[in-house]
Formats: C-alpha cells, sequence, structure tokens
C-alpha cells in the first residue's frame, strides 16, 4: 500500500474512533452528543470543545513528525494576527509565558532606555486576578502597584491610575479582561499615552471580545485598521489595542491547543524581534526555524565582545528561554480557530441564557455587568454610559457575588455547587495581595510592591465571588438545570 493511502485510512479510523470516544466533548447542538442527566452529568466551569477535525489534524501533524514549531505554527500566527487586527502574533507554549515574554520584551537593552523597564521601576496592575498576569513585574525586579477592582466588572478602577502614576517611574500598565469583560480601554489609553507608558493587555479570558470607542475620540485616530464603525464608534477586538497583548490556548479557554498561548505585537514591528528573540533561547538571530542566513549577513556580525564574522545563529542578546510550542498543538489550533466565531455566540447566548434564568435573584446576588453598561435589560441589552464607548463581551464565566444580606456565604454555594456536580471557580486570585507568595515577596522585598486604596473592591471578589461556565459545550438542558441549582439553593 502507497504510503499516501495508509495516510488516509489512518485519519479515516482516526476520525471514527473521535466521532466514538470524545461525544462528551462535542459542541452543544451537536447531533452525536451524550444525554444530559441532570445531578450525574458533570457540568464543568470550562472544557475543550472538539470534534474529530481537531483529533485528524493532530494525528496528521504527528504522522509527519516534523514537532517543533513550523508550517503549522506559521499559519496559525497569521490567522491569528488577521482576525486581531494586530501586526504579528507570536506563538508561546502558554498564556503565563505570553505574559512573561511580552514583559521581557519591554527590558531589551535594544529600546531606548527612557522606556525600557528596569529594575526599581513601576508597572501598574489591579490587585483582583491571576497571579502570572503580576509575577513577571516581581520576577524582574521591578515594582508593581496594585489598584483596586470594581466588583461589577471585575476590572480595574481607572480612576485610581493617576494617583498610582510617580513621573520617572512608572514605566507601563499590566492587566487583565476579567472574565471576558474589556477593562475601560478609553479610559487606560489616555493615561498611558498622556505618560508615554506601554499597555500590555493579558487577553488570555478575553479572546473574540470588542471595545469600541467614538470616532472623533483621541484613541480613535491612532488605529487605522479597524473592524469598522458602527454608529459613529471604532471597534476592536481586545488584545488589538495596547502595544503587547497576550493570549492562552489552555482546554479551558475560548479555543485550545491543550497548552499554548501568543503574543500579539499591536503595531509597533520591532517589538516582534524582541518577543521572539526571549522566546528562542535570547538568541540574535531572527531566522525562522529551518533556515539560515535571512539577513543574507550570517557571518557578517559583529555584537557584544564577540569576534567579528561570529554565526549570527549562535549569538545571544538576551537571557532568554525556550517557550516554543508544537507544531502539532498549531495543528489543533488551526482548527479551533475555524471554529471560534461559533464559540463566541455561543459563550455571549449561554450568559444571556443564566442571566435571564437569575434575574429574580437580584436580591441575593450583584451580577456582572459590562464595563460601559449601566444596567442590564430583560430583552438582553443593556444600557450605556454617555462616555461614547461600548463593550461586546465574549465571556469567559458568569460572574455571581453573594450579597451581605443573602443568608448565606459564597463558600456555602461553591459547596453546594460542587455537590451537584456544578463546576465553579473562584475569580482567580482573588486579591491577589492575600496569597502566600505575594504576602511573602511583599514582606522579603517591600519596594516590590505598592497599593494604591484599601482595595476592598478586591476584597469583596476575595470573599464573595464566583463565576460558573459559559463555554460553548453547554447544552440549554446544563444551563437550565445550573439555574434550578442555584435557584434551589437560594430559596432554601
Amino acid at each position: 500500500m502507497e504510503s499516501q493511502d495508509l495516510r488516509e485510512e489512518i485519519l479515516s479510523l482516526v476520525r471514527k474512533y473521535s466521532q466514538i470516544h470524545h461525544r462528551a466533548f462535542l459542541p452543544s447542538g451537536h447531533e452525536n452528543r451524550d444525554a444530559f442527566l441532570p445531578g450525574k452529568t458533570p457540568i464543568p466551569y470550562a472544557a475543550r470543545v472538539f470534534t474529530e477535525d481537531e483529533v485528524e489534524s493532530a494525528v496528521g501533524c504527528l504522522l509527519d513528525f516534523f514537532l517543533t514549531l513550523g508550517k503549522q505554527g506559521e499559519q496559525f500566527e497569521r490567522d491569528l494576527a488577521s482576525f486581531l487586527g494586530v501586526r504579528n502574533s507570536v506563538l508561546v507554549n502558554s498564556g503565563s509565558s505570553a505574559n512573561l515574554l511580552a514583559f521581557s520584551a519591554l527590558t531589551s537593552p535594544k529600546l531606548p532606555r527612557e522606556s525600557r523597564i528596569l529594575p526599581g521601576d513601576e508597572v501598574i496592575t489591579v490587585a483582583a486576578g491571576f497571579p502570572t498576569t503580576v509575577s513577571p513585574i516581581l520576577q524582574y525586579g521591578a515594582t508593581a502597584v496594585f489598584i483596586d477592582a470594581d466588583t461589577v466588572t471585575g476590572n480595574a478602577k481607572c480612576e485610581q491610575l493617576q494617583e498610582a502614576y510617580r513621573p520617572g517611574k512608572t514605566k507601563a500598565v499590566m492587566m487583565a479582561h476579567s472574565l471576558g469583560n474589556p477593562f475601560d480601554l478609553n479610559a487606560v489609553l489616555d493615561f498611558c499615552r498622556s505618560h508615554q507608558l506601554w499597555l500590555i493587555e493579558d487577553n488570555c479570558d478575553a479572546l473574540g471580545s470588542q471595545y469600541s470607542v467614538p470616532l472623533e475620540s483621541k484613541i480613535a485616530k491612532d488605529y487605522a485598521n479597524t473592524m469598522g464603525n458602527s454608529d459613529g464608534r471604532l471597534i476592536r477586538y481586545t488584545g488589538g489595542w495596547g502595544d503587547l497583548s497576550t493570549q492562552s490556548f489552555y482546554p479551558a479557554h475560548h479555543l485550545t491547543m491543550g497548552e499554548g498561548g501568543a503574543v500579539n505585537v499591536v503595531q509597533q514591528g520591532s517589538l516582534k524581534m524582541l518577543v521572539e528573540s526571549y522566546r528562542d533561547w535570547g538568541r540574535d538571530c531572527w531566522c525562522p526555524t529551518g533556515m539560515d542566513n535571512s539577513c543574507n549577513k550570517r557571518f557578517q556580525w559583529q555584537l557584544g565582545e564577540l569576534p567579528h564574522g561570529y554565526d549570527h545563529k549562535s549569538i545571544y542578546s538576551h537571557l532568554g528561554y525556550n517557550l516554543k510550542p508544537l507544531d502539532l498543538q498549531a495543528a489543533i489550533g488551526l482548527r479551533q480557530l475555524q471554529k471560534l466565531p461559533f464559540f463566541i455566540e455561543a459563550r455571549k447566548r449561554n450568559w444571556q441564557r443564566i442571566r435571564l434564568g437569575l434575574a429574580d435573584l437580584e436580591d441575593i446576588f450583584e451580577f456582572s455587568l459590562p464595563t460601559h453598561a449601566t444596567s442590564w435589560n430583560s430583552d438582553g441589552s443593556f444600557s450605556w454610559d454617555d462616555s461614547g464607548c461600548k463593550t461586546d463581551c465574549s465571556w469567559f464565566g458568569f460572574k455571581l457575588t453573594v450579597k451581605p444580606a443573602a443568608g448565606f456565604t459564597r463558600t456555602q454555594l461553591a459547596r453546594y455547587l460542587d455537590e451537584n456536580r456544578i463546576g465553579n471557580r473562584m475569580l482567580f486570585g482573588g486579591n491577589l495581595l492575600r496569597q502566600p507568595a505575594f504576602v511573602t515577596a511583599r514582606k522579603e522585598n517591600p519596594e516590590s510592591i505598592r497599593v494604591v486604596s484599601d482595595l476592598s473592591g478586591a476584597d469583596r471578589i476575595l470573599n464573595d465571588t464566583l463565576f460558573i461556565g459559559t463555554y460553548p459545550g453547554l447544552t440549554d438542558e446544563m444551563i437550565d438545570y445550573m439555574i434550578k441549582t442555584i435557584a434551589d439553593f437560594c430559596r432554601t
């Protein structure tokens, strides 16, 4: 049998195997999904959603046995950058690695000294969130400056940005879009531009979320490449506004490669080489994998104290890492990226179904609102503030904050959900400053952390908030069971 015929037979069998073995991971509405059994079928807070397409792509790539990052990765980087409307995307092995590399790039000695982040410089972030959004700041010897979080949006209280700023010390803002809800990009960008600061958007939980500003705004004039203008507003995906942004492709996220992530270079192309250098051992060479001498002067460089003509592929300008994913992962990601529009719409639809189902519990829960929204309406629409800015959320989860008069605690609710096989999570680290790692860091080096305000919002999130799933594998039956279980608990 010819190898191509054998390959086709193998992949045909792989598809049949996946159709039988992986039915639990099919998208909602798929005809081959197993029936949902209330109280018996587990409902995760998030999970990978895939079909036989992804399994076939993975096995096909494995048969080729080009394991390191290659053509599949290059195609995924192009397609992701095109989707987000950014200049470049650089694939890495996780979202946390993406945060590390995005921050590392801004410490590069190749940047002008006045904009380079150096030990002792300050970076503003938000107290409620995920630890690896903040860890790189401390790992590089900078000072993390924490502002408080808003309990409704889960995002930073941007009115505290100016108080956090210190002339000559503050170099950047680095924070995440919480649970798919964009932070106030208009305020943050205006602040960063006013003080010539870098902005790193942690977009790991918000792939597919959109943010819009009035066309006549100062911010709008900086972006020629837009998703269009609707109602006199410029619209872009989150991850496409700052200088750099990051993605995660962990199974819980909007699309998955198993593990994986990306750093997005929004407009300044020179940052791509810095990110790639830190990702690829710190080397100075920018040749793609498997290529040599793309600069046409491989043996003509003289850098550092090396002899003239030292092989450029073996010159290292940064103290880097090896944080590449496999091409096999990118092959999976390419199939997932094709499904992303469906995934995004499913997340929005699921969030709205939960919100409508819990509408009569507003005296018990403080529900989330998209940034710039002032209220949720029963038809699924929102009322908006007078800023002219709007958000359209690709929700990572449905946030519930227990009100003081509820008669029960967040932990009691979480335990009850768990007993009824409904997955739930805290809002990641809650107030990160209460976490052991940050308590230790502050104790051992008090200069590494500075705090603005009393962080009462972050503490409320720490004590009273959890979230449940909105991921695209949830069926209507699952969501209705979640709603009924929460309502029954509140009544009893």
